[in-house]
């Protein structure tokens, strides 16, 4: 039994039990992997995988409990490795952030500089991405945190922590009617074309839900990603924009838009709670919990080393 064997299990899993890909991921040939998981198979007894022909489908019964064994020994390799590295050098290494281009973009930035000057030789790499790639690359190992809104609390093998509340705003171009309108109603949004966020995205959800229960029918004529793209086409005139506070709190970016205004709308979409999430059960390294407890000053590190104890049911 070795790791490359326990990797071609869980890859496979991962992968939808396409060999081709798993390989891929392994930078190995399919050959290799096919052979890796047909000895360990034999080591072990059992058929982990179902087949069609040489094609796998799914798992045996005996191969979903082999899985989750295999999943909690290669999280303690990990783990071994990351404490070796702190122990052996705790200011060096490489933090993985995946996030949103919103967070990233308005949030990160003031963290990450504080963090830099308590952590010069500590490379950061940020990853952007959705809330739902965010969450695999943090529970694959492939990113040390993920921070975002929506559906990290959704993962039963993520520790997630709410970190700070915003609400979105609206955005206008100079003149725009609902600038003489005080309080704007949902029902006033909902007479003009709306430019915001990709469904799971920033708070979209609350955005969506807003309208619904108020049985209102809204026309969203354009969706990103970034809030500096939604705020360039309602700067275009094709429609109001709804984005999250963070990127216009400190007053719209006049070298770029200097003809928009930004609008309170926390009275009318419930608030958003951004979330920092790590694998359950994972070793974080010095600075990782002290980049944690810089971008959520609430927590404590013995708060979050409680919270990250495997899951024992």
């Amino acid at each position: 039994m070795n790791f490359q064997q326990l990797r071609s299990i869980r890859e496979a899993a991962r992968c939808g039990y396409n060999l081709t890909e798993v390989a891929n991921v392994l930078f190995t040939s399919q050959p290799g992997v096919s052979r890796q998981i047909r000895e360990l198979e034999e080591e072990l007894g059992v058929d982990i995988f179902e087949r069609n022909g040489k094609r796998l489908t799914g798992l045996t019964e005996p191969g979903k409990d082999i899985l989750k064994i295999i999943e909690r020994l290669l999280i303690e390799a990990e783990n071994l490795r990351q404490a070796g590295d702190d122990y052996s050098d705790q200011t060096k290494g490489t933090l993985t952030i995946a996030t949103t281009h919103t967070q990233a973009r308005y949030v990160l930035p003031k963290v990450v500089q504080g963090f830099r000057n308590a952590f010069p030789d500590v490379r950061i790499a940020l990853q952007q991405s959705s809330p739902e790639h965010i969450a695999e690359w943090v529970l694959s190992g492939k990113a040390d945190v993920g921070i975002a809104t929506e559906g990290l609390s959704q993962f039963k093998d993520l520790v997630s922590f709410p970190c700070y509340e915003w609400n979105h705003v609206i955005v206008v171009p100079d003149g725009h009617p609902l600038l003489r309108k005080t309080p704007i109603t949902l029902e006033d949004l909902s007479n003009y074309p709306l430019i915001t966020y990709d469904v799971g995205f920033t708070g979209r959800g609350h955005i969506d839900q807003a309208f619904q229960q108020a049985g209102l029918r809204t026309d969203i004529v354009l969706t990103a990603m970034d809030s500096d793209v939604i705020q360039q086409y309602v700067a275009l005139g094709l429609g109001v924009g709804l984005v999250a506070e963070m990127a216009v709190e400190t007053g719209i970016d006049t070298r770029r838009f200097s003809a928009l205004q930004a609008l309170p709308a926390s009275h009318l979409f419930a608030p958003n709670v951004t979330r920092l999430a790590v694998r359950r059960g994972a070793y974080l390294r010095s600075y990782i919990l002290d980049f944690i407890v810089q971008f959520a000053p609430q927590l404590t590190y013995e708060d979050i080393r409680q919270a990250l104890a495997p899951d024992e049911t």
